[in-house]
């Protein structure tokens, strides 16, 4: 029987923006198994940004449920959801959010620090992570010292060194070339094939594509028949692209 990691029930979230009511999200279901590896893909103002604070623990919904890892976070407290954010979800960003005078090591030990983790034992988990992502040889080489795709290799590293049930990746190739981008991808899928529950918010849907499940978000709303929208939309796109070519 699968495990859920994430179960949101009917959520709901609006905001006034300008004078005007703006329903972000509009009762809306998802349920995310332990091990899926699972793209949420929708466009600016579409509720995705929304949708990714709620997952990721940085805001709360007006109504409905959010259960992480068993636990009901819905109705917490900021400093209860600060505590789920550092102990459950990895957070993997688009610009890598790495300190640049800290080493790739320190940068991935940070967390772990904020955690209370023993010196030894934290640098040891931080080693293994980077070793992970193939960084073992570059543990003391600086954020400016690296290419692109070793920065994103790091954030992913620091991601994972606190052995997070869940893994959200906020656009993660969108500062990377598409070569640097497909080697990102598929070492998330390598860590999917491994048990690791991974989310990625997209606005791509080359990207979108590499998940094995497909979450559409339009208007606030969920349609899990994302791989479906994602075909009709590659033979729009490619139509398009024939007429130009014309």
């Amino acid at each position: 029987m699968e495990k859920p990691v994430i179960e949101i029930q009917q959520m709901s979230k609006t905001y006034e923006l300008g004078g005007e009511t703006v329903k972000a999200l509009r009762e809306v279901s998802l349920q995310i198994n332990e091990g899926d590896f699972l793209s949420i893909i929708g466009p600016s103002g579409s509720g995705k940004s929304t949708f990714m604070n709620m997952i990721g623990c940085l805001d709360k919904p007006d109504s409905g449920e959010y259960l992480l890892d068993g636990k009901v976070v819905s109705s917490m407290k900021d400093k209860e959801l600060a505590a789920i954010r550092n102990s459950k979800i990895g957070f993997i960003f688009q610009h890598f959010n790495l300190l640049n005078k800290l080493s790739a090591l320190e940068n991935v030990e940070l967390p772990l620090v904020y955690r209370g983790i023993a010196i030894k034992e934290r640098r040891k988990k931080a080693i293994e992570s980077l070793e992970r992502v193939g960084l073992g040889e570059r543990i003391h080489h600086l954020p400016t010292q690296l290419s692109g795709g070793q920065q994103q290799r790091v954030a992913i590293a620091r991601a994972l060194a606190g052995d997070p049930p869940v893994l959200l990746a906020d656009e993660p190739t969108g500062a990377l070339d598409s070569k640097t981008s497909k080697e990102l991808l598929n070492m998330l899928k390598e860590l999917n094939g491994r048990g690791q529950t991974i989310v990625i918010i997209t606005h791509d849907l080359e990207v979108a594509r590499e998940a094995s499940r497909i979450v559409r978000i339009q208007d606030g709303q969920l349609f899990e028949n994302g791989g479906d929208w994602f075909e009709s939309s590659r033979v729009y796109q490619d139509g398009i692209q024939e007429y130009q070519e014309q």
